[in-house]
């Protein structure tokens, strides 16, 4: 960990303010989702009755006027708890690294990350569709 500490340091001291900025943003994102509670918990079934999954329902929380896009990024994962953090890191992280390299309107990235967010909501909901088809 030391040597890994250090060569972090040395890059770092390396980068200029806007490359800074974006690894901080960044490992203030993967810091949040590691510290995320188990996206799916192990269910304790009775093996006699067993109920039809549901879908769980977003928990909606209002957009601020003025919200950074890590802001923006945690409002969404607490919003869709349910989805699988996993499988929106790459898109994500872009969405991240485009407005804090690139310069990217925070306003279009966090509209974007709502979309993308929606969509992979949507994605959960059409699986819940597929298991009652097949049932």
């Amino acid at each position: 960990m030391t040597d890994e500490l250090e060569q972090l340091q040395s890059i770092f001291h390396t980068l200029d303010e806007t490359d800074r900025a974006a690894i901080l943003a960044f490992a203030q994102f993967l810091a949040q989702r590691a510290a995320a509670p188990p996206i799916f918990p192990t269910p304790v079934v009775s093996p006699a009755v067993s109920e039809p999954a549901r879908p769980e329902e977003p928990q909606p929380i209002a957009r601020p006027e003025s919200e950074s896009v890590i802001k923006a990024l945690k409002r969404l994962s607490a919003t869709y708890p349910m989805l699988n953090k996993n499988e929106l890191l790459g898109e994500t992280s872009d969405l991240v690294t485009q407005h804090v390299v690139m310069g990217r309107d925070k306003l279009e990235v966090i509209d974007t990350l709502e979309a993308v967010f929606q969509r992979h909501y949507q994605d959960y909901l059409d699986g819940f569709d597929a298991e009652t088809l097949e049932s």
